[in-house]
């Protein structure tokens, strides 16, 4: 077996897309003949005190040289590049989506993101990103060289198809962290225009990372009298997720970027039909009627697309049916492994 190190910040148990995919990767990477040691990163990424920065490395220094690091990119990006030069050693960046395309940041914090991931992947013997959408960002605005870098898209479980509300009130599911990007306000504003419709929902997400913006969703459902229709349920364990999961009808999302949409995959794999907001990622490449896309920033038409399926239970089951269909093809968590399994053995293979 091959060894690598994998250097990821914070709590890598924290409920967010980014970890899960961290997790699997630690968990499957074994198969495909890498033994991977955890490297444990302080918390504070991406806007790492001083000490951290020290820590961090500190961290990567102890990796024995000649041992490919994989680091994730909430880490990856910030990290100076004298840092990163002066370690010697084969460093992967593991890329979720650029940091400068989170939602809520000043033109200035945004601008130094972005020069800072760019000189960081600069410094990077491999990138691997985890969507065909962040792949072609980091090649256009960042300066990477498609030939050194491998996409490895998030994987899904196999799933049962969702029951949903049996003909009852349709049930309207939205899932991910309750932070600016996933624009939960604007989903707000498209069901305040649904008041006359049939419908109830559910958002599915931590409040931890942004605990202002999640009580400021809170107030915006209170405020458009949605109370007794919007239920922000928080972070769930895996048993009340699945419920949660078989009890919907449809799957809404108004993020204003994905690198590629886990949930959005999730919902797919079980027959969940598709609103979004045009926010790339996956949404741009499910077919019709799997999938219905508004255009990005724009409530009434989110509104009309979830009212055109809600109203409609005929065009509500074809959407389904066409999920269905296509989530079964989605990758699985192995593939994804196998994916960076390769993009490790780039870096690890003897130069000739």
């Amino acid at each position: 077996m091959a060894e690598a190190a994998f250097a990821i910040p914070g709590d890598v148990d924290a409920p967010t897309g980014g970890y899960a995919y961290d997790r699997r990767l630690l968990a499957l990477l074994p198969r495909h003949g890498w033994t991977v040691t955890r490297l444990a990163l302080p918390g504070g990424f991406p806007v790492p005190a001083a000490a951290a920065l020290a820590a961090t490395a500190a961290a990567l220094a102890r990796v024995p040289a000649g041992r490919p690091i994989l680091v994730d990119g909430l880490a990856y990006g910030v990290l100076p590049t004298a840092l990163l030069a002066g370690l010697g050693r084969r460093l992967v960046a593991l890329v979720h989506h650029p940091l400068a395309r989170e939602t809520g940041l000043d033109p200035e914090r945004a601008a130094a993101l972005a020069a800072s991931e760019a000189a960081a992947l600069a410094c990077a013997a491999w990138v691997v990103a985890t969507g065909r959408t962040t792949a072609a960002s980091l090649v256009a605005d960042y300066g990477v060289a498609a030939e050194r870098m491998t996409v490895a898209e998030p994987g899904t479980d196999p799933a049962p198809r969702a029951p949903g509300s049996g003909g009852g009130t349709p049930r309207l599911l939205a899932l991910g962290a309750l932070t600016p990007r996933k624009s939960y306000p604007l989903l707000v504003e498209a069901l305040a225009r649904l008041g006359d419709a049939p419908w109830t929902c559910h958002i599915v997400g931590s409040g931890d990372r942004d605990p202002a913006h999640a009580a400021a969703i809170g107030r915006a459902i209170a405020a458009a009298g949605l109370g007794d229709r919007v239920v922000l349920r928080g972070a769930l364990d895996p048993a009340a997720l699945a419920a949660e999961w078989e009890a919907a009808d449809l799957f809404v999302t108004a993020s204003a970027y994905e690198g590629y949409g886990m949930a959005l995959a999730e919902a797919l794999k079980r027959g969940l039909p598709v609103v979004a907001s045009a926010c790339d990622g996956l949404v741009r490449r499910v077919p019709a009627p799997a999938a219905t896309v508004a255009p990005a920033g724009d409530a009434a038409a989110l509104a009309a697309a979830i009212r055109a399926l809600i109203e409609n239970p005929t065009r509500r089951r074809a959407a389904a049916d066409g999920a269905w269909v296509y989530g079964q093809s989605l990758p699985g968590w192995d593939d994804t492994a196998a994916a960076v399994a390769h993009a490790l053995a780039q870096v690890a293979a003897p130069v000739a």
